[in-house]
């Protein structure tokens, strides 16, 4: 039976990896172009790879394997689990699955096309947001904060088709919905992700009540506004999921005359983890028709991995460039014995942590002392807001994906429910934002995540509570690691215990095994909140 299913790999392998590839480098093609036809090349090519894993005769194969239980070798049985779970998720008609492809491929690319316009002025996503952050003006920060979300009418219908045919598809496989089912091919249990954010709930709710407050009055006296007419486009973000800088601190004063990519580089070298050859195939900087946010992509799991990102000398853009390496370094050390279908991170979380961790070093003290050469004294002087900035932006973001995970699995629940007002009484409860009067609309639709990224959000918070994981263990057990920074023990510990294996091992075991826990978030309550 392991000969027979070898044999079924090699098979499999030699379909999906290069047909893998092309994707992948059409879906790089169209995100730095814009241009509709390299839309189409991508949407293409994604409906033939997932026509590879729809092929019913090849899943009772995997069936039979996987019913078998003669599979005994773990990395054969590994890869049976893998291929078996993405098989299973494209069980399902293939004109629905075409249909699908081609309503997501249209909506990415009202998405990548969107411009926000004020008063018959067009904006950047990345001049919206500087006008939210340093604008003192309540109706012009109200109109720019209000066109940011007039993206959400021109997805709203196409977003909920998307999700009704997706839980069409999930009812095909036996789930209750996509959600469900997008959870459990994923090797999460809906129920046990659920008490992760109730307990994280739990733990955050009281300091981000006495935040909250705090966020209050300094914006109430920063803008002359009373504390109760505070209103959402007056918190500096489009979402309110990373919060505005309260304390006196300005980070973007430590990288407007610093070269970012040359600090990305010189950052993971100093940790032992080389960067060049990554990012001379990346693509980094703004251009017309591009898409304006960020990522990393591993073309072919054998070392060709990019990045694409937007920068501007800032802070945001600092942490954003760590982060994306950060991506991109856990794909570049996994380990190229293994085989195709394992040359790949554990979870999507996995790689979501690594790329956190490091993209928490730009508001780092002792980061941005060696890194940038700011003088000592400065920051000593700073290091406490340092902390305070980084403690406010986690718990602003924690409360903003309680929102995003519950909004998410109620959409999936019920597509045709009052989508707008589960919106604001998510919004209100976890993240004490004020719902503006007489509003109903679509303002969930603008978030692209759940439109093109469904049942996703939520991994970016259970990275967050990895990353902490991360932080307290080698605080705990590297000598002068404290600021992660000049110490290849900190490179060497990542590539060897934790990118090292890819997806050879589950991502609990795997957590377990580099930290010596399973997942919780009491080390993001020690990090976060106490300090530690």
């Amino acid at each position: 039976m392991e000969k027979e299913f070898t044999d079924f790999l090699l098979e499999y392998e030699a379909k999906a990896a290069p047909l893998n590839r092309e994707l992948s480098i059409a879906y790089f093609d169209s995100s730095i172009s814009g241009r509709k036809e390299d839309y189409e090349k991508a949407s293409y090519l994604q409906l033939r790879l997932n026509k590879i894993y729809s092929d019913k005769n090849d899943f009772e194969l995997l069936r039979k394997f996987r019913q078998s239980g003669q599979i005994k070798n773990p990395l054969l049985l590994r890869q049976l689990e893998l291929v078996y779970n993405v098989y299973a998720s494209n069980q399902y008609d293939e004109k629905l699955m075409a249909d699908i492809i081609k309503l997501s491929s249209e909506v990415e690319e009202k998405f990548s096309t969107f411009r926000v316009k004020v008063d018959g002025k067009e904006y950047t996503d990345n001049e919206v947001d500087d006008i939210l952050t340093e604008s003192y003006d309540t109706a012009q920060l109200e109109k720019v904060w209000k066109a940011s979300k007039e993206i959400g009418g021109h997805v709203e219908k196409d977003v909920i088709k998307l999700a009704v045919m997706r839980n069409e598809s999930a009812r095909m496989l036996g789930f209750a919905n996509y959600y469900e089912m997008s959870l459990k091919l994923n090797e999460q249990n809906p129920e046990d992700i659920e008490r992760l954010f109730d307990e994280l709930d739990i733990l955050t709710r009281d300091a981000f009540i006495d935040l909250k407050n705090e966020i209050d009055q300094f914006l109430a006296k920063r803008l002359a506004v009373d504390k109760d007419k505070l209103m959402p486009w007056h918190y500096q973000d489009k979402y309110f999921q990373h919060g505005p800088q309260i304390f006196p601190l300005d980070l973007d004063s430590y990288f407007r005359d610093k070269d970012i990519v040359k600090l990305t580089i010189d950052y993971y070298n100093s940790i032992g983890l080389s960067i060049e050859d990554l990012v001379a195939k990346s693509d980094l900087y703004e251009k017309e028709g591009k898409y304006q946010h960020a990522y990393c992509t591993d073309i072919d799991r054998d070392g060709d991995i990019r990045v694409v990102c937007n920068i501007k000398p800032n802070y945001k853009w600092m942490g954003t460039m760590l982060h994306e390496f950060g991506h991109a370094v856990y794909d570049k050390y996994i380990n190229r014995g293994l085989p195709w279908e394992l040359r790949t991170h554990a979870h999507i979380f996995t790689t979501e942590a690594v790329a956190m961790f490091f993209g928490r070093m730009a508001s780092d003290a002792g980061w941005l002392k060696i890194m940038t050469g700011a003088p000592e004294e400065e920051i000593n002087k700073s290091a406490q807001a340092c902390f305070n900035s980084f403690r406010l932006e986690q718990l602003v973001f924690s409360r903003w994906v309680q929102v995003m995970f519950r909004f998410e699995k109620g959409l999936y629940e019920d597509p045709y429910r009052d989508l707008n007002t589960l919106w604001w009484n998510l919004v209100e409860k976890y993240q004490m934002l004020k719902k503006p009067e007489g509003r109903n609309e679509p303002d969930w639709a603008s978030k692209i995540h759940i439109a093109l990224y469904p049942a996703y959000y939520h991994n970016y918070m259970l990275g967050e509570l990895l990353a902490s994981q991360f932080h307290c263990y080698l605080s705990d057990n590297l000598n002068g690691a404290e600021t992660f920074i000049n110490n290849k023990a900190v490179g060497k510990y990542f590539a060897e215990r934790f990118f090292a294996p890819g997806a050879s091992f589950k991502w609990n075991d795997l957590i377990k095994q580099a930290t010596g826990e399973y997942l919780t978030p009491r080390f993001y309550a020690r990090q976060i909140i106490n300090g530690k």
